[in-house]
């Protein structure tokens, strides 16, 4: 079974070196997933967050512009998979011709997958047997004050 996840916002951990590693963090079925992403995913899944508006357009807000612009809409993206510490992401997406819908899935990073999903506000979704090996309980993460926008975590 699959469910509907929330991103919840960045979140910073700390690696067995002890360095700082960001994670986007998604709230599915009253639990917290962590999925640790590079810097450079976790600024471009902010900056879509905060809709802080970018001078130029960035990889993923110009992927979402080319989709549009050849007929094509995201209609979802899913996190299904989770081996050896690697989670996997498929995006689902649509173009129509001649007024018929032709569905089409594309295999992602779950960085990349959410990076979109924000830009284009399309459900995420996370398959229970994810959430059964990588679910964590809200509690282990601190939150810090209450903002208007998401939040950043530490887990």
């Amino acid at each position: 079974m699959n469910h509907r996840a929330e991103v919840k916002g960045i979140g910073v951990g700390v690696d067995a070196e002890g360095g700082s590693v960001p994670a986007v963090i998604l709230e599915v079925r009253e639990e917290f997933l962590p999925i640790v992403i590079t810097s450079d995913q976790a600024q471009a899944i902010q900056l879509a967050l905060s809709g802080e508006p970018f001078e130029r357009p960035l990889t993923h807000d110009l992927l979402v512009d080319m989709i549009t612009e050849f007929g094509g809409a995201i209609d979802g993206i899913r996190i299904d998979d989770l081996a050896e510490g690697t989670f996997f992401a498929k995006i689902d997406a649509e173009r129509y011709d001649d007024g018929e819908p032709k569905k089409f899935v594309f295999d992602a990073r779950p960085s990349d997958a959410v990076a979109l999903a924000v830009r284009v506000d399309c459900p995420i979704v996370v398959s229970d047997e994810v959430l059964d090996e990588a679910g964590q309980p809200p509690e282990r993460f601190d939150l810090g004050e209450p903002s208007d926008g998401p939040d950043d975590a530490e887990f």
